[in-house]
C-alpha cells in the first residue's frame, strides 16, 4: 500500500504547488503538512519515488499453481474444522424447519413427507388394481408416473412454509429418481446382487445431493455443508470399494485397479476439482450406460423394426449424452476457478461445443428416422406379386429412387450439421462456402468423368429408364438391376456375374421388363396336319393357361396361334404368340410347350421330323446294270493284244 500513499502525496503536492497560496486555516497540522510538501528535499524524494515501479503484493505475485494449492489447503482445513459441527448444524436446521412449520399450523416436515409418500403409494395401488394387472417394464414405469403425479398434485395444492417446501421438493425428487433407477436396473444385464449394491449406492448419492441442495436455505453455513458432502462421499467410497472387491468376475489386479480409480476420483472430488471428477465419472460409466440403454429399449419395445423402438433407442441415448455434456458445462460454468473461466475465447468454445453436441444429436436422430422410413419402405416393396400392374410399377420406382435419396440425405445432413457445428464454434462459414464453390469448380474440371456419371445417373432417374428388379441391356452389358450408387448401376447377369457400370457408359438402354412383353415362338408340324384343328387346340390350351390360378394373373393376352409362318423342309411352321407381364414369359412358354405337346399328340397331330428317302425298290434294274458292267469288262479283256 506504500505506493498508493506516495501517489496520494504527489497528487496533493502537485495540486498545492499549482494553486495560489492556501488561505489561512485554523488547523496547524495542515499548515505543517503543506510546508513540508513545499520543502525542496521532500519534493525531490517524492519525484524519485514517483519514477520507481510500484511494489507488488505478495498474493498478486503468486503463480496460479500456488493459488490453487492454497485454495486446496484452505478447503481441507475448513472441512476438518467444520466436521465436529455437523451434528449440531443438522439439528439446528431441522429445528428451524420444524418451528417454521409449527408456526404456520403444519405438522413436522418428516410427517408431511411420509403422508405424501403414502398418498402416492395408495394412488399407485389403486391404478394397478383397477386398470392394469400386468407386470411389465412399461407398467412399472407407468406406476411410478402415477405415484409421482399423486404426490405432485398434493404438493402444489397447499401453500407450504418456505423451508418445508424446499425440503419436501428436494427429497420427493430424490425418491422419484431412486424409484426410476430401481425400476430400470432389472432391464440391464447387471447381475441381481450387483443391482442391489448399485441401488444402495445410487440412493445414498441422490440423498446426499438433495441434502447439499437444501443446506443453504436451511441456514447451514457453506463449510458445514461441504463437510456433510464429504461425509456422504466417504460412505459412497466405502460402498464402492466393497462392491468392487466382492465382484467375483474380476481378477485381483482388476479389483485393485478399480479400487485405485475409485479412491483417486474421491480425492479429486474432495479437493473440489469437480470438472476433472465428472470427466472421470463419464469416461468410466457413460459407455456402459449407452450399452445398457440398448437393452432397456429392447425390453420396453421388443420389436426392433418399429419406429417406437428407434425413437426410444436414439432418444434415450441422445438424452444421456446431452445430460452428460450439459452437466459438464454447468460444472465448468459454476466453478469460478475452472481453467479458462475468465477467458472469453475459451468460454465461447465451451458453450459452442455444448451447442454442437446438441446439433449432432439432433442430426443423428433425423438421419436414423429418415433411414428407418426408407428401409421399411424398401422391405415392404420387395414383394409385388399381389399388386396391380400400376401399383407394382410405383413400388418398383420407389425401390429405385429411395436408395439414392438415402445417400443424398446422408450427405445433406452431414454437411448441414458440420456447417452448424463450425458456426457454433466461432468459425466463419461464409469464406468456407465461397472456397467450397471454387474448389467444386476445380474438382469439376479435374473429374469430368465422375461428373458425367453423376449427371447421367440423374437424368436416367428422371427419365425412369430402369428400376430395381428390371432386366436391361446396354451395349455389352445386360442383367437385372440390383441397385444404384451416385455414379453407377449394379447389374446381375442371368448366369450370375455382376456388372458395376458407370452411368456415363450405359448409352442407350434396352429395358426388357417394362409394362408388358409379347412372346412369340414357332412349332413345326407335319404336312398332313389339319391347320384348323391345331388352331382350336391352341385356343383351348390358351384358355386353360388363363384359368390356372398360378399362371392366369401373369397373362395380359392369352396364347393364340397366328397361323402358318412358312413351309419348311420337313413340315409346316406354325406361329404362336401371347402377351405376359415382364420377366415371366419364359416360365409361361415352358408351360405352353408342355400343354401343346399333350394336346397335339392326343388329337393325332404329329410334329415335323427330319427324313431321308432313298429311291424306289428296283432290284432287277440294279442287277442288270451289274451284269452289263461285268460283260463289258470281259469284252475289254478278250480284245486286248496278246
Amino acid at each position: 500500500m506504500k505506493w498508493m500513499i506516495v501517489w496520494l502525496a504527489v497528487l496533493i503536492g502537485s495540486t498545492a504547488s499549482a494553486q495560489s497560496p492556501a488561505p489561512p486555516t485554523a488547523n496547524p497540522k495542515i499548515d505543517q503538512l503543506v510546508q513540508l510538501l513545499q520543502d525542496p528535499d521532500v519534493k525531490a524524494w517524492l519525484e524519485s519515488r514517483k519514477s520507481q515501479p510500484p511494489t507488488q503484493d505478495a498474493t498478486s505475485s503468486r503463480l496460479g499453481f500456488a493459488i490453487w494449492e492454497a485454495s486446496i489447503r484452505d478447503r481441507i482445513n475448513d472441512v476438518l474444522t467444520a466436521l465436529p459441527r455437523v451434528p449440531q448444524e443438522v439439528h439446528l436446521a431441522a429445528g428451524r424447519a420444524r418451528e417454521e412449520a409449527a408456526a404456520k399450523g403444519y405438522a413436522p416436515v418428516f410427517v408431511i413427507f411420509m403422508c405424501l409418500v403414502a398418498i402416492g403409494i395408495v394412488a399407485e395401488m389403486i391404478w394397478r388394481r383397477l386398470f392394469v394387472r400386468l407386470d411389465t417394464p412399461l407398467v412399472r414405469l407407468g406406476s411410478i408416473g402415477i405415484f409421482t403425479a399423486a404426490m405432485t398434485v398434493i404438493f402444489f395444492a397447499f401453500e407450504w412454509p418456505p423451508l418445508a417446501r424446499l425440503t419436501l421438493l428436494a427429497y420427493i425428487s430424490a425418491l422419484i429418481v431412486i424409484r426410476l433407477v430401481i425400476a430400470l436396473l432389472p432391464l440391464t444385464a447387471i447381475p441381481s446382487d450387483r443391482r442391489r449394491r448399485l441401488s444402495i449406492i445410487f440412493g445414498i448419492a441422490t440423498v446426499g445431493v438433495a441434502t447439499s441442495a437444501i443446506a443453504g436455505p436451511l441456514g447451514i453455513d457453506a463449510k458445514t455443508a461441504a463437510a456433510i458432502s464429504v461425509c456422504f462421499s466417504v460412505a459412497l467410497l466405502a460402498l464402492s470399494l466393497e462392491a468392487i472387491w466382492s465382484t467375483t468376475a474380476l481378477s485381483t489386479s482388476w479389483k485393485a485397479a478399480g479400487a485405485a480409480i475409485a479412491v483417486l476420483l474421491w480425492i479429486v472430488w474432495s479437493l473440489d476439482m469437480r470438472g476433472l471428477f465428472w470427466l472421470g465419472i463419464f469416461a468410466i460409466f457413460l459407455p456402459r450406460i449407452l450399452r445398457e440403454t440398448t437393452r432397456v429399449t429392447a425390453a420396453l419395445s421388443p420389436d426392433a423394426a418399429t419406429l417406437r423402438h428407434l425413437i426410444f433407442t436414439h432418444a434415450i441415448r441422445a438424452a444421456v449424452v446431452a445430460a452428460a455434456v450439459g452437466w459438464l458445462a454447468l460444472v465448468w460454468h459454476l466453478n469460478p476457478d475452472a481453467p479458462g473461466r475468465q477467458d472469453p475465447w475459451i468460454a465461447a468454445l465451451v458453450y459452442g461445443g455444448v451447442k454442437s453436441v446438441v446439433v449432432l444429436l439432433l442430426a443423428d436422430l433425423l438421419w436414423h428416422l429418415a433411414r428407418h422410413w426408407i428401409d421399411r419402405t424398401l422391405r415392404t416393396a420387395s414383394d409385388t406379386t399381389a399388386l396391380s400392374h400400376a401399383e407394382a410399377a410405383r413400388v418398383a420406382r420407389f425401390r429405385t429412387l429411395l436408395p439414392i435419396f438415402r445417400n443424398a440425405i446422408a450427405v445433406l445432413v452431414l454437411v448441414i450439421a458440420g456447417l452448424i457445428v463450425l458456426s457454433q464454434l466461432g468459425v466463419q462459414i461464409a469464406p468456407l462456402l465461397a472456397g467450397a464453390g471454387i474448389f467444386g469448380v476445380a474438382i469439376g474440371f479435374g473429374s469430368q468423368t465422375l461428373v458425367k456419371d453423376i449427371i447421367s445417373g440423374v437424368f436416367y432417374m428422371l427419365d425412369d429408364a430402369f428400376r430395381v428388379g428390371e432386366y436391361i441391356q446396354a451395349k455389352n452389358y445386360k442383367g437385372t438391376v440390383e441397385g444404384f450408387s451416385l455414379r453407377s448401376v449394379r447389374l446381375r447377369h442371368h448366369r450370375g456375374p455382376v456388372f458395376t457400370v458407370p452411368f456415363g457408359e450405359l448409352g442407350a438402354v434396352e429395358n426388357m421388363s417394362r409394362d408388358w412383353v409379347i412372346d412369340k415362338f414357332r412349332i413345326s408340324v407335319g404336312y398332313e396336319t389339319d391347320i384348323e384343328t391345331a388352331r382350336k387346340l391352341t385356343k383351348k390350351v390358351g384358355a386353360e393357361l388363363k384359368a390356372d390360378a398360378e399362371l392366369g394373373p401373369l397373362f395380359i393376352e392369352p396364347l393364340k396361334m397366328k397361323g402358318v409362318e412358312e413351309f419348311g423342309d420337313y413340315g409346316i411352321a406354325l406361329s404362336f404368340g401371347m402377351t405376359t407381364v415382364p420377366g415371366m414369359q419364359t416360365y409361361i412358354r415352358r408351360k405352353a410347350y408342355a400343354k401343346l405337346r399333350e394336346a397335339f399328340l392326343a388329337n393325332g397331330i404329329s410334329f415335323a421330323q427330319p427324313r431321308v428317302q432313298v429311291g424306289g425298290d428296283e432290284r432287277a434294274d440294279g442287277a442288270a446294270a451289274v451284269a452289263t458292267a461285268v460283260r463289258m469288262q470281259e469284252m475289254n479283256a478278250n480284245t486286248a493284244p496278246k
